[in-house]
């Protein structure tokens, strides 16, 4: 049996956990975890050697355990004590910071937050041409954009590796998902686990975006900027990683629902679940890119929800 804390019961009775980084049977737990009362499935290891392996990830989780008398409740709280820091608004594509908020015809209640210094990446890792100012130069006039390539089996297995990693820092950033947490707190796990793992987080300073990772909550498409937002409980929350790792750039996402979510977004959730399962199923030698982008629609219109197109 499966439990909430995502442990399991053997027909024993013996509860079984899982260890957060490779699976394997869990023998150890966090000492911060057990004394901040963290969930034991969050905080689970089979060895000291997996332990410390996580611990320049693991530990970005306490930080998002804070005391509520420290933090500001309300939306002008939170962007005062952001703004008190020295955080500033994101305009103009990522290329200019302001006090102020920017100006825009806001569709829903979301609005956006100040954000945090770019973060650093060590000297040693290797990154695209992008990352020093913002311009990808050899992506706009590579021939890629108007042919597929047939990858080889080294190029294929590179990509696996990369698309590992990439799923253990999604994993990492999940844990840390909560109500009370922000936005740049999740950045913040998700840039240090990047670098943890030897890799660059594609998204910072790709054409100017500021963040290692993108979080676009509730009516936020895509591409959403991690901010001094706190996360509130009925949110939807998706979290965007991409690694490059190997020469290549592994690039995955999901969508996670903060405490006790609505019918409705549960049921957008479960559709684009759906859609994703649909369409991967479909992939065969010889079918259109088109047929896939048919396959995602025509489930969501059956579901009563729709696609975003781009215009």
């Amino acid at each position: 049996m499966t439990h909430m804390d995502g442990s399991s019961t053997m027909g024993s009775g013996e509860t079984v956990i899982a260890c957060v980084r490779c699976s394997k049977l869990a023998r150890l737990q966090c000492p911060k975890c057990l004394e901040l009362k963290l969930p034991r499935a969050n905080a689970s290891f089979c060895s000291q050697e997996c332990f410390k392996a996580s611990w320049s990830s693991h530990k970005l989780v306490h930080a998002g355990v804070k005391s509520e008398a420290l933090r500001s409740d309300s939306p002008e709280g939170q962007i005062s004590e952001a703004l008190s820091r020295g955080w500033l608004y994101c305009l103009k594509k990522g290329q200019v910071r302001s006090s102020q908020l920017p100006f825009f015809d806001w569709t829903g209640s979301l609005r956006p937050y100040p954000i945090s210094a770019r973060r650093v990446v060590p000297d040693h890792i290797s990154r695209p041409d992008w990352a020093s100012d913002g311009i990808p130069k050899v992506e706009p006039n590579s021939d890629l954009q108007t042919r597929v390539e047939i990858k080889s089996g080294e190029q294929i297995e590179r990509m696996r590796e990369t698309c590992r990693v990439a799923r253990q820092i999604l994993d990492a950033a999940a844990r840390a998902i909560g109500p009370g947490v922000t936005t740049d707190e999740v950045d913040e796990v998700v840039h240090e686990a990047t670098v943890a793992a030897g890799g660059y987080p594609s998204p910072l300073n790709y054409h100017f975006f500021p963040k290692s990772c993108c979080t676009s909550v509730n009516e936020v498409i895509c591409h959403g900027i991690p901010d001094a937002r706190r996360l509130e409980d009925g949110d939807i929350v998706n979290v965007d990683v991409t690694v490059y790792l190997n020469g290549c750039h592994g690039d995955l996402n999901e969508t996670f629902f903060v405490g006790k979510v609505d019918d409705f977004s549960q049921q957008l959730v479960q559709c684009t679940y759906e859609c994703l399962e649909k369409a991967i199923a479909s992939v065969k030698p010889g079918m259109r890119y088109r047929e896939v982008g048919e396959v995602i629609s025509r489930h969501a219109s059956l579901s009563g929800f729709s696609v975003v197109s781009e215009t």
